[in-house]
Formats: structure tokens, sequence, C-alpha cells
């Protein structure tokens, strides 16, 4: 069984995560055997299980990149997974060198490296929290010591709601962190959806589901209304809730059955 210095002993190497299956599929290197067998598996039902994964990364580029066209200047990334090339900091600080951010992620291998990672970045840092459990979150002194919540937040949750289950009440948390929140603030969110995927592409997506749920993070995917449902209290901003590829498109990504949009907090 795979080890390295920078793996934590809570880790369960024989267990598959989502989040390294991701870095995986975005090319990264901070994945397990075990993670690239479960991944390796869902490439072989879904061929364009990368080209997906890059695709909301572009996604997440370009969210942070309108952010901070609009003054923002501090992130919450939740969800945030393992730092690969493109992470938050990386854009956000190469335009503007003062911008602050912070990583919320459930795993301690993405909290790990990415404590590492910005052990030399004052203006960034990590944290292990779930993101089902706002007030551990905006309560963590490391989050206070580094965002201003009386100034504007861009709240970021790219393709990590789909891993939140109806009965974990992910309403109920974005509505808390949206309270949170200073006027002028926006939430980003990405997420997977049956919308416009064929039967037989369902039949596809419940044998992918299936590997998930040998993670601790099984799909949830949801309508374009049900994502919708997730700005509820937001000013949607231009084009609105649509295609994650048509999301302020600069590049040809490919198209993924996904939702993406920005909301503000008025």
């Amino acid at each position: 069984m795979e080890q390295a210095s920078w793996v934590p002993s809570s880790v369960d190497l024989s267990r598959p995560s989502a989040a390294r299956m991701y870095d995986y599929f975005l090319g990264g290197s901070h994945n397990f055997a075990v993670d690239r067998e479960a991944a390796k598996a869902v490439e072989q039902i879904f061929p364009g299980m990368s080209g997906a994964a890059r695709a909301n990364r572009s996604f997440l580029r370009r969210a942070v990149r309108y952010l901070l066209s609009q003054g923002i200047d501090q992130f919450l990334d939740l969800g945030s997974g393992i730092p690969t090339v493109g992470n938050v900091h990386e854009i956000a600080q190469q335009t503007n060198p003062a911008a602050r951010v912070v990583y919320a992620d459930i795993e301690p291998v993405a909290v790990a490296h990415s404590t590492a990672l910005l052990a030399d970045n004052p203006g960034a840092t990590a944290i292990q929290a779930d993101l089902r459990d706002p007030d551990s979150v905006l309560g963590a002194d490391e989050v206070r010591e580094v965002l201003d919540f009386d100034r504007p937040i861009g709240l970021l949750m790219a393709a990590v709601l789909h891993f939140v289950p109806d009965e974990d009440e992910p309403h109920r948390a974005i509505a808390r962190y949206r309270e949170a929140l200073a006027p002028g603030s926006h939430v980003a969110i990405s997420h997977a959806s049956w919308d416009g995927v064929s039967q037989e592409g369902q039949e596809s997506g419940e044998r992918v589901n299936a590997i998930y749920r040998r993670t601790d993070s099984p799909l949830v995917l949801r309508t374009g209304a049900e994502v919708a449902s997730f700005f509820t209290g937001l000013d949607v901003v231009e084009p609105g809730v649509v295609p994650l590829s048509e999301w302020r498109p600069d590049s040809d990504d490919a198209y993924i059955s996904a939702y993406a949009g920005v909301g503000r907090k008025a």
C-alpha cells in the first residue's frame, strides 16, 4: 500500500476518495492505487470524465476572474479538493497579489497537501471541515484570521453540492453561508445534472454512481431547476444558471451535463 510523508495516518488507503479521483481526472499526482482503479473504472463507463473535470476547473477559473473584476479580493472555497494547477489562490493572486483565500475540505489528503503548498503564502490557508456544518467552517479561527466578513467575499462551491444529498439539507447550509456574507458578496456554484442525458446515459450514470458509493461521497445529480434553487436570496448575474460550458465561455470546453451560475448578495 502506498504511503507518503504528507498522507495523514487517519487516511484509509483501501477506500477510494472522490477528491483524490478528481485529482486523477485533472492529471494530478496526489492519488493512490485505489483511487486510480476507481477512476479508471469510471472512465471505462464514461470516457469523457477527464474532460468534464477540466471543464469544471475552467468554469472555476472564469468565475474567480469574474469576481475579481467585481472587486472581490477574498474567497472561501468549499469542497476545494486537492490543489492542482489553476487553483483559486493562483488565479486570484496573479491578478491581485493581496487576494486572500481559504480552502475548506473534508478530505484529509486535500487539506494536508494544501497546507504544505500554502506554507509560505500568508494570504491563503486550508482547513479540514465539512461544508454541511456551516458554523464549524465560519467559526474556524483560520477562516476568521484570513477573511474579513465585514467585506464582500466570493463563496465558491464548484462540483461539490452534487455530493450533498437532500437529507443533509444543502439549502439550509447555503442559507447559513449566505446569511454570514456581507452585501456585495458572490456565490459561484457548478453542479452535475441528468438534464439532457439519454436513458442509456442515465443507465451508465447509475453504474458510475455505484463506483462513487464506494467512497464517502455518492453522487446526487439534480435538474437545472433544482440547481437554480440554490441561488434563492441572491441576484443571479448574467447569463444566469446555464449549462456549465455556456457560462461566460472563453474557450472550447467540452460539453458536460452540468449547470453553473453566480449570484450576488444585494
